[in-house]
């Protein structure tokens, strides 16, 4: 179980490096909803299965809200 957990905490720390770094806002969307989803999963392996249902419906909103968010805005990179 602790492989699990540590394998868990190293994607959330790939994700959160790559979504920081990433210039295309969809791509740092997905990643900050895997990131919630790791989350998610970490908690409920931990044992606090409130906090992991909480942490899903929260970053599924606001995975879902981002997304709206950037197709009614104009995308596109400044290189």
């Amino acid at each position: 179980m602790e492989f699990v957990q540590i394998a868990l905490l190293l994607v959330q720390m790939v994700c959160a490096v790559l979504a920081l770094t990433s210039r295309d806002l969809m791509v740092a969307v997905i990643l900050f909803a895997a990131f919630s989803f790791c989350s998610a999963l970490l908690f409920a392996m931990m044992g606090a299965v409130d906090v992991g249902f909480t942490e899903a419906i929260i970053g599924t909103a606001t995975t879902l809200f981002y997304v709206a968010v950037i197709y009614r805005v104009e995308r596109r990179s400044s290189a």
